[in-house]
């Protein structure tokens, strides 16, 4: 047996695809997984540290660390109509927004790249806890706010309103999925482990999607109270057919993502072949 360090956050999607592996509901092929669960950003910091054998990862973070890791076809949040939302009080005018004082939730997530693609002037960011943005835009502490998972499904009922969806725009200006967080293993793994874990996580994913009700109890443990909608819609939206298999138009999203961020100069790729050897 081959004990694997494995990092994915507590929301809905990333509990629903790692179920399976983490409770002997399919072949993990004699590797056994040991559970770190944190915030995606908490998972980032620990992937530059290289304290993880394999982990969720945000796709803005993943592109300094191509060198250490490399990406599994399965596991993605990669699809259309699911990007971060940068909300506010009111509306905003782009210098009002370029001015703004604007929480996101962290500055290695893939939000935060998405939006110094839309906004590149816009530089008054702070780090809060992806849950709590909503409530430092509510009480004034930011001008703005930049929301992902499930909180895109409850600002409106808050009283906040959608100054762009991140998403869409990527969708609008590349005509391609928008890539978020893949699943990535450590490079100096042994290619066989790498290439188990990739079978692995893909037969994990597909799990879940035969077998939802099996799989929802361990999604619900970790769900912190979610109204049962918004956590099936959560699923919904960032558990696709991306995640069973990234495909060509996957892969194609994420050399994209990164051949944009060079010209533009948000960043330097350190490795160009991202993915696991198959």
């Amino acid at each position: 047996m081959t004990n694997l360090t494995i990092g994915f956050s507590p929301c809905p999607n990333d509990t629903f695809i790692f179920d399976a592996l983490l409770h002997g509901r399919i072949d993990t092929e004699g590797l056994s997984f040991i559970p770190v669960m944190e915030d995606v950003e908490a998972l980032n910091r620990r992937a530059f540290a290289g304290e993880l054998d394999v982990t969720k990862l945000s796709y803005h973070a993943f592109a300094y660390l191509t060198d250490r890791y490399a990406l599994l076809d399965a596991g993605s949040a990669l699809g259309n109509n699911c990007g971060p939302l940068l909300i506010a009080r009111q509306p905003m005018t782009e210098p009002e927004i370029n001015a703004a004082r604007i929480a996101i939730p962290g500055k290695m997530t893939t939000a935060n790249f998405l939006l110094s693609l839309a906004y590149p002037m816009a530089k008054k960011k702070y780090e809060v806890i992806f849950s709590d943005i909503e409530q430092a835009v509510l009480r004034g502490d930011a001008d703005a706010g930049l929301i992902i998972h499930e909180n895109r499904f409850t600002y409106a009922q808050k009283g906040l309103v959608k100054i762009l969806d991140l998403g869409e725009h990527w969708e609008l200006t590349t005509g391609l999925p928008i890539p978020l967080g893949g699943i990535v293993v450590r490079r100096d793994l042994p290619v066989e482990i790498q290439q188990r874990v990739n079978r692995v996580m893909r037969r994990s994913v597909a799990y879940a999607f035969g077998h939802a009700s099996e799989v929802m109890p361990f999604v619900r443990l970790h769900a912190q109270e979610m109204e049962e909608t918004v956590m099936q819609a959560h699923i919904d939206l960032y558990v696709t057919q991306h995640t069973v298999d990234l495909g060509g138009d996957g892969r194609a999203a994420v050399q994209q993502m990164f051949r944009i961020a060079q010209e533009k100069g948000l960043l330097v790729v350190s490795r160009e072949d991202f993915f696991v050897e198959v």
